[in-house]
């Protein structure tokens, strides 16, 4: 029996017509908003609430003493001071990247705590904090929906390490996979994992999840057929869709919502500005939501 019977049309239903009548076409705060203040930042949340976006992303890492915090990394060198705070501590690893790395799970909770995650994007923010997954619900609970990403599962299992399911322990937990809190804050997951993606398919069924494309992924009909047997969503790149229009009504008929990513108003596009850019891809191509680095460029109808 496919995964996707009665919990979908529940799960579907709850969540994208919440309480507060959302619009059918979301933003997303990538990183919350990551164009303005440094990336999952309470700074950076609290702007994308006061910019009225849908959701609020949460990217997911796994501390060592198996807390899960808010950054996009698997590594704490791009985004905090972790070179300067331990500087013999780096990571015996090998990343793709070349370089010295500071992976987050060889640092406990208190140390990442100890480590400043905004003055690498401004003076202003020097001092910021990464959050935990738990201070990220409780800032963005009851204001907008909640969008984690359950990153790198792999890594972490390699480490013996189960994120899936420290993830559905403090969604149940919170009660977050319950309808009436999915009224007051939608939550959906995704993952580039797919089987990540399948089991919280079991283990939340009441919760939409999005299996993320790369931007060389495939989106035959073929592919998007079998991802509909345990995802709500597809979460392919912008430039898939551009490439390939039509899977934006392969997806919604086979039942699938279409979520895109990632636009910025720092990079450059045939597009004279990113909310040009957002508005094409929502109204034209017909996708229903995207990650943005600028929920207030957001283009509303």
């Amino acid at each position: 029996m496919s995964t996707r019977a009665a919990p979908f049309v529940l799960s579907v239903a709850v969540a994208m017509t919440a309480a507060h009548a959302q619009p059918s076409k979301q933003s997303i705060a990538h990183r919350g908003a990551s164009g303005s203040a440094p990336e999952h930042t309470a700074a950076a949340y609290r702007l994308a609430i006061e910019q009225r976006v849908d959701f609020v992303e949460q990217d997911l890492g796994v501390t060592r003493d198996n807390q899960l915090v808010c950054i996009h990394d698997d590594t704490l060198e791009r985004t905090t001071n972790a070179a300067e705070v331990f500087p013999d501590r780096a990571s015996k690893i090998d990343m793709p990247e070349p370089g010295r790395h500071w992976l987050v799970n060889d640092f406990t909770l208190d140390e990442i705590r100890r480590l400043d995650a905004g003055k690498w994007f401004g003076p202003a923010f020097a001092g910021a904090r990464l959050l935990t997954f738990q201070e990220a619900i409780d800032l963005v609970k009851g204001k907008a929906g909640l969008y984690p990403e359950l990153k790198s599962p792999q890594l972490y299992k390699s480490r013996g390490i189960d994120q899936v399911k420290l993830f559905v322990d403090v969604i149940r937990a919170n009660g977050l996979d319950q309808p009436e809190s999915l009224r007051t804050t939608p939550v959906i997951i995704q993952s580039f994992d797919e089987d990540a993606v399948r089991r919280v398919a079991t283990e939340l069924p009441t919760i939409p999840r999005i299996l993320l494309i790369d931007r060389d992924g495939d989106v035959s009909d073929a592919r998007l057929r079998a991802v509909a047997d345990y995802a709500t969503g597809v979460g392919p790149h912008k430039s898939l869709i551009a490439a390939r229009p039509a899977l934006v009504k392969v997806s919604h008929d086979l039942g699938m919502t279409v979520t895109s990513w990632t636009f910025r108003a720092d990079e450059k596009t045939s597009y004279p500005t990113v909310r040009d850019e957002m508005a094409h891809f929502l109204y034209e191509l017909g996708i229903d939501a995207l990650f943005t680095n600028n929920p207030d460029q957001f283009p509303r109808r």
